[in-house]
């Protein structure tokens, strides 16, 4: 029997970027279904996701994996004769669980992001400052490692690399530079857009400042 493996995303969100990136690093072919998640969210996406109406969702012979980091690893067991996103050791394994969600912690990253186009005043230049902080907290973990996990690309890349897309925008709108104190954060995601994976997955960052725009103008945001 042949999986039916559906994705339901919205191209601008890292979270969406995740589970394509799991999906192409596994070889495991599935459809891609762009959803309309400002206007008109499909019928699908409701049926599939009743609770949060978000999305990615992932779906499976007709079951639905909600929420980007439990579909890697579902996509990591499911498709498992291929290298594994976590490491074998139980203690590193634990690591890389642990960073994946500190970078998605109450969302830290993803709000504080959003706050360098939509704040002002003190409150963009707090939040520009806990954004680096961030970063840099990642950076140490990174350390002179070409990928968080050692030399193999893992779930801690790819929980982390669709913000590398966005840096661009919250830069323009912020009015802040992440590379100078994030050196070799930034040869990371270098390094993470030449897997075929990756650059397949994360759009053009252009895109992403045009969209960024528009949400401006949407929230009245001057």
């Amino acid at each position: 029997m042949t999986d039916e493996v559906i994705l339901l995303g919205f191209w601008p969100s890292m979270f969406g970027m995740r589970t394509m990136i799991a999906l192409e690093e596994k070889g495991v072919k599935y459809e891609y279904r762009e959803e309309d998640v400002i206007n008109k969210k499909s019928p699908l996406l409701l049926e599939m996701n009743p609770i949060h109406k978000t999305i990615p969702v992932l779906i499976h012979n007709g079951k639905p994996i909600l929420e980007s980091l439990i579909q890697i690893q579902y996509i990591d067991e499911i498709w498992s004769d291929n290298n594994s996103f976590l490491p074998s050791d139980p203690y590193h394994r634990a690591q890389a669980l642990f960073w994946a969600d500190f970078i998605d912690k109450k969302e830290q990253l993803y709000v504080c992001g959003r706050k360098t186009w939509a704040m002002k005043g003190e409150e963009l230049e707090a939040a520009n400052k806990e954004f680096i902080e961030i970063l840099k907290t990642l950076q140490c973990e990174l350390g002179e490692k070409p990928y968080f996990s050692g030399d193999k690309f893992g779930l801690v890349d790819i929980v982390l690399i669709g913000f590398y897309s966005w840096f661009p925008a919250y830069q323009k709108f912020g009015n802040f530079s992440i590379e100078p104190e994030c050196l070799k954060l930034i040869a990371w995601g270098k390094r993470c857009m030449q897997r075929e994976c990756v650059a397949k997955a994360l759009p053009d960052s252009e895109k992403v400042v045009g969209y960024v725009l528009q949400l401006k103008k949407l929230y009245g945001i001057e």
